[in-house]
């Protein structure tokens, strides 16, 4: 899944994310999620998102668990 629908991003996803400096070069960074920050239910960009370990990004890519 690409994470830009909201009902498809939850607590405990693991994702990949864009970090704000990493836009450009679209360097990904992967962790868990901890919280959404995007309250509408899509963005064009990805969710936003805070991981686990504090970095916020936007989703680009969703691991959904088997």
């Amino acid at each position: 899944m690409n994470g830009k629908n909201r009902k498809d991003v939850y607590p405990g996803l693991e994702v990949d994310i864009i970090l704000k400096q990493h836009q450009r070069s679209g360097v990904r960074t992967k962790g868990i999620v901890k919280d959404l920050l995007t309250n509408s239910a899509s963005h064009p960009h990805g969710i936003k998102v805070r991981l686990t370990d504090g970095q916020v990004g936007r989703v680009c890519e969703t691991f959904p668990k088997v």
